[in-house]
């Protein structure tokens, strides 16, 4: 499974990672940010792990862990919440009271308000309505291991968290639901209280 047939010319910061398994990528994903965060420029501000460039503007009571980047003329949401290492490409607009947690939000995406992101590479021009969640753990399930299903074949990711890698252009519904797992191409449509499910029971 190659990121690069779901999501065209990801960051260039990511470089080295092209050829890792999304879930690879989004369970280093701290580690990978806090090395990307001493090679930034001069348009940044960082403090503690968290950078954010100058045209970049967040509303009141946003809450940043880091380690965090937001690039250039992003918009953070009233109330957002970040936390274990979130990438912001350039123009995402996050909305408020949404959770990111170890994810890849590439240009151009727009992730409404009171959604949650976990474990996830999300790709360039995405829009998630309102309350859409891309879910990251099988609480319900006794074996919480992840598989995904890709060209007809189960893959065991061998951990325990992750998300959804969502392909280019995708549009996600308000109150859709991905369940962990989840692999979307691009220009994928999920409809408004979609529930995506592509786990076979193990």
């Amino acid at each position: 499974m190659n990121i690069s047939d779901f999501i065209s010319n990801i960051s260039a910061h990511f470089n080295a990672e092209k050829t890792s398994l999304p879930w690879e990528l989004t369970a280093n994903l701290k580690e990978i940010i806090e090395g990307i965060l001493p090679n930034l420029g001069a348009d940044f501000k960082i403090n503690d792990g968290i950078a954010i460039h100058k045209t970049t503007v967040i509303d009141k009571g946003v809450t940043i862990k880091g380690p965090f980047i937001a690039m250039e003329n992003c918009h953070i949401g009233a109330n957002a919440y970040f936390r274990e290492g979130v990438f912001l490409d350039r123009s995402v607009k996050i909305g408020p009271g949404s959770e990111i947690k170890s994810s890849i939000i590439c240009s151009g995406t727009a992730i409404a308000h009171l959604n949650y992101i976990g474990n996830s590479i999300v790709g360039h021009n995405v829009n998630f309505e309102a309350g859409s969640i891309a879910a990251n753990h099988y609480n319900e399930r006794e074996n919480k291991r992840i598989w995904v299903s890709y060209k007809d074949e189960l893959i065991d990711t061998g951990v325990e968290k992750f998300g959804a890698l969502v392909g280019d252009d995708s549009r996600i519904g308000a109150n859709g639901v991905l369940s962990p797992g989840t692999i979307l191409p691009k220009h994928s449509i999920v409809k408004r209280l979609e529930l995506v499910d592509q786990q076979l029971a193990n």
